[in-house]
């Protein structure tokens, strides 16, 4: 008999979680497993990219609340949820506060679930293994009847500050927990060091072949290139984590010391505004571009000159991965997980974390061709394919 899986994330936005999600469902051998998807909600720019392997199960409207306003939430009728939405608003932004937080959303979602959790209806159906693709994980905990039960870290723990009782608390009710690289882990685990026997790593699952098919499929005309311009790309959500505001000074800085530069950015976010009026305080209009949201970001990964991730914090980067699948040469930031990313001086430069140094690393790949040429032929060289990793999925499964 197939093993009966249930998989839970919120829905299919355009994001670096949403295509190793898409990843994971591609390769799951459908033949041996029956996998229901519970999406919160069925929207998104991938939903259309969903193989045709999983069940989708059907919205339950108080699922759906998460990603909403409260004003929204008011309108459905959904009125606790809305109260409890506003009151860990409240003690997360407080919390935040006193902590001298610069970006307090993960303890407001944290207190969301905490608080909202208790009226959501649970799943009547039983799983044999029960996976929460997106942090946090109180439906499969809580709301799920299964044997098993796997929660995924994506996201680099030393770097974001939450509750950690009410942390510890989610985790307790699960029986696995999968980071999706070793320094991943390895900063979850220095936050929770007593999880460690119940940890492990498996990679985002990523084929090279239908990322180079991909890149094929659509034209670019946004990205100007002329004869001696350097075409700067860096894709991601626009927030603080990704260092976005770090790449418009370095792009300014660029541009004084002489260089030919434009800079595109792949993505949307909370922060756009923001990063838009300081392109303008900058005077970078026409030198740095936000592009918006793009289903298929692969064909301007293929048409940049240099790829630039200049984050403060990842947990694995999706686009470094793909970017190097294409044979870009790049220029990552030396972040906690940037060494399970690239090599330094192999298949890619890692800076130090500061906009000269993000500066100084661009500048020796646009004056070094030789240095730029070695990058491409070692990225070209290497295999970034790594559908294998679903065995050890298997394996965690079938334990």
């Amino acid at each position: 008999m197939k093993k009966k899986i249930l998989i839970s994330s919120f829905d299919l936005a355009i994001g670096g979680v949403e295509r190793s999600l898409l990843g994971l469902l591609r390769h799951i051998d459908y033949c041996k497993y029956e996998v229901d998807l519970m999406l919160f909600k069925h929207e998104g720019e991938f939903l259309s990219f969903l193989p045709s392997g999983p069940n989708l199960l059907p919205e339950i409207p108080e699922y759906t609340t998460f990603r909403k306003s409260v004003p929204q939430i008011i309108k459905e009728g959904h009125y606790p949820i809305a109260f409890t939405r506003v009151v860990a608003k409240y003690l997360g932004e407080l919390q935040g506060k006193v902590k001298r937080m610069d970006e307090p959303g993960y303890l407001v979602i944290q207190y969301g679930w905490e608080m909202t959790h208790r009226l959501l209806p649970k799943l009547n159906k039983e799983y044999d293994v029960a996976i929460g693709f997106l942090w946090p994980h109180h439906f499969i905990g809580e709301k799920v009847k299964a044997k098993k039960r796997i929660g995924w870290i994506h996201t680099d723990y030393s770097n974001i500050q939450l509750n950690k009782k009410m942390e510890e608390k989610m985790w307790n009710k699960l029986d696995q927990i999968v980071a999706v690289s070793e320094e991943c882990s390895n900063t979850f685990l220095s936050q929770f060091p007593t999880f460690r026997e119940k940890t492990m790593v498996i990679e985002n699952i990523l084929s090279p072949e239908l990322v180079r098919k991909q890149a094929l499929q659509d034209e670019v005309p946004e990205l100007k290139k002329t004869k001696g311009k350097t075409i700067l790309l860096t894709v991601g959500r626009l927030s603080h984590a990704k260092g976005l505001d770090r790449a418009i000074y370095a792009c300014k800085e660029l541009i004084q010391k002489g260089y030919d530069v434009e800079w595109y950015v792949v993505g949307y976010g909370p922060l756009e505004q923001d990063l838009r009026e300081l392109i303008q305080k900058l005077d970078l209009s026409k030198r740095f571009h936000l592009l918006g949201k793009k289903t298929n970001p692969y064909p301007y990964i293929k048409e940049c000159d240099i790829y630039v991730q200049p984050s403060r914090y990842e947990g694995k980067a999706v686009t470094i991965r793909e970017a190097q699948i294409l044979g870009k040469p790049i220029v990552i930031t030396n972040f906690p997980t940037a060494k399970s990313q690239a090599t330094n001086g192999f298949d890619a430069l890692i800076t130090e974390q500061d906009i000269h140094a993000i500066v100084s690393g661009i500048q020796q790949l646009i004056d070094d061709q030789d240095l730029k040429t070695t990058l491409i032929s070692n990225v070209l060289s290497k295999d970034y394919g790594n559908v294998n990793e679903i065995e050890k999925l298997y394996e965690l499964i079938g334990s």
